[in-house]
């Protein structure tokens, strides 16, 4: 489904476009898909790549351009996966940096990364808090540059 992006999403003043997403979330989870902590996680739970992706440019598409594609729950999906920690969260930011800097122009690099820092920290709280530990709370941190 296209949807047109809404006039005033940061995405659009960004010079972001579908085809920047899709190759955005292409040359990420590649690199997900062969880096050797990330991986395996994803080898384990994810059977339809080209499904997997599409879902995921729609995420991306409703975070930076206000389309309202994505549907999903990501939180109950992530909390479930047990193994699940900052270190991956770290992994993943950094790929997502290096991907995001690599192929998209810098204004739209910012902001491609400022909203996966905004996710990655919410989806860590909320990991941690469905798993008990209110610690979080006391102490909350962005996650850290590499």
């Amino acid at each position: 489904m296209n949807i047109a992006p809404r006039p005033n999403a940061p995405g659009v003043a960004a010079g972001i476009d579908e085809e920047l997403i899709g190759t955005l979330v292409d040359e990420f989870y590649a690199a997900v898909r062969e880096d050797e902590l990330l991986g395996p996680v994803f080898a384990a739970r994810v059977s339809d790549w080209s499904e997997h992706l599409a879902k995921l440019r729609e995420f991306w598409s409703s975070v930076v351009l206000m389309t309202g594609r994505y549907k999903g729950r990501p939180m109950p999906v992530h909390a479930a996966i047990a193994e699940i920690s900052d270190v991956h969260f770290e992994r993943w930011l950094a790929i997502f940096r290096k991907t995001a800097g690599n192929v998209c122009p810098p204004q739209a690099a910012a902001l491609f990364i400022d909203r996966s820092e905004r996710i990655a920290e919410s989806l860590r709280l909320g990991i941690a808090l469905s798993r008990g530990d209110d610690s979080v709370l006391h102490a909350p941190r962005r996650m850290e540059r590499s």
